[in-house]
């Protein structure tokens, strides 16, 4: 039997397919910019959860596939989410001990930091800014951060993700 079927890891590819699907589904105009950072949520609660197995490496490839998928610059989003990967590891152990609502503020501090990143790209390049999302997204991400979080936590455990 395979490492990755004996120790759960196509719950983690299979919860990134499912972020990486949400993160391309269309939405109307006005329902854009309320979109949650699926990618940077999986990641964050995977970096959280096991953070031996989940780190720099798979937020710079999921990075790069975001940047194919949308059209942006490449490595955009690869930076941006290994800044997120990297910051979550240093305060995994901190956060992961708070109750959900105060795990929901630090969610949105980290969507904050993915943001950053990303609107200093764009506005180098010239591209028109929508600074509204830059604070809808965190928000929304926040709002949807316990109801995920007790989703994996789920997962991982009825498949023993280690």
């Amino acid at each position: 039997m395979s490492f990755a079927r004996e120790h759960g890891g196509w719950v983690i590819l299979a919860s990134f397919v499912v972020a990486l699907i949400l993160t391309a589904l269309k939405l109307p105009e006005w329902a854009r910019i309320w979109r949650p950072g699926w990618v940077t949520l999986v990641l964050v609660y995977w970096c959280m959860a096991v953070p031996h197995r989940v780190g720099i490496v798979v937020a710079v490839a999921l990075g790069l596939g975001l940047d194919v998928m949308n059209g942006t610059l490449f490595g955009q989003h690869a930076l941006a989410l290994s800044i997120v990967a990297f910051t979550t590891h240093k305060l995994h152990r901190r956060v992961r001990v708070l109750p959900l609502w105060q795990q929901g503020v630090s969610i949105f501090l980290l969507m904050l930091v993915y943001q950053s990143p990303i609107l200093w790209i764009t506005g180098i390049q010239g591209t028109p800014v929508d600074v509204k999302a830059f604070w809808t997204m965190p928000l929304t991400s926040m709002l949807l951060w316990p109801w995920l979080f007790v989703v994996l936590r789920d997962m991982r455990r009825k498949y023993s993700v280690t």
